[in-house]
């Protein structure tokens, strides 16, 4: 187990990361079960391609291959993977509260380094956010036929902007 401490700071306290692994894997919390990685994510396509179009190095460079980004720093829906937009602008939420500091672009910034392995006191909050995505699965499931991947796309695009893999559903 390494020990990192960051240069960020959550109500002035340095934040110390832990990196849990074992058998080289990170230890994520039991309630935490992502469907995607975000190497995956940015391969199907998500947050019209502007989140990290400036592809920062502190991820590997492999995330960066397949990934659909934005050209010209603007929001594409079209590279999406349903089409459509599912994300506030990031002004909604810095108003709303839902960024942290140590993660200014907000959740999936925060579940990147989570996945590389960055454990802060902040992880309870974004985990209980994830898990309250689910209730758009149970829309998905009530309304929609099994495979009609076409239904509610805007749901399914706010789904995998979470890691949730509505294509299975």
């Amino acid at each position: 187990m390494g020990r990192i401490v960051s240069t960020s700071f959550v109500h002035h306290q340095p934040l110390i990361f832990m990196l849990k692994k074992v058998n080289k894997r990170n230890i994520f919390d039991p309630r935490f079960k992502p469907d995607l990685t975000p190497k995956e994510m940015l391969a199907l396509g998500v947050f019209g391609g502007l989140y990290f179009s400036d592809k920062p190095k502190e991820f590997p460079k492999s995330w960066w291959k397949s990934a659909k980004l934005s050209p010209d720093g603007k929001r594409h829906k079209e590279l999406n993977y349903f089409g459509v937009n599912a994300s506030h602008p990031l002004s909604v939420w810095l108003a709303k509260g839902w960024i942290n500091p140590q993660d200014p672009r907000g959740w999936f910034e925060w579940y990147c380094r989570y996945y590389m392995g960055r454990r802060t006191v902040d992880d309870e909050r974004q985990i209980k956010r994830w898990l309250a995505m689910r209730r758009h699965i149970m829309q998905i499931k009530n309304n929609c036929r099994t495979g009609d991947i076409f239904c509610r796309p805007r749901q399914r695009q706010a789904l995998l902007h979470w890691a949730y893999d509505s294509r299975k559903m």
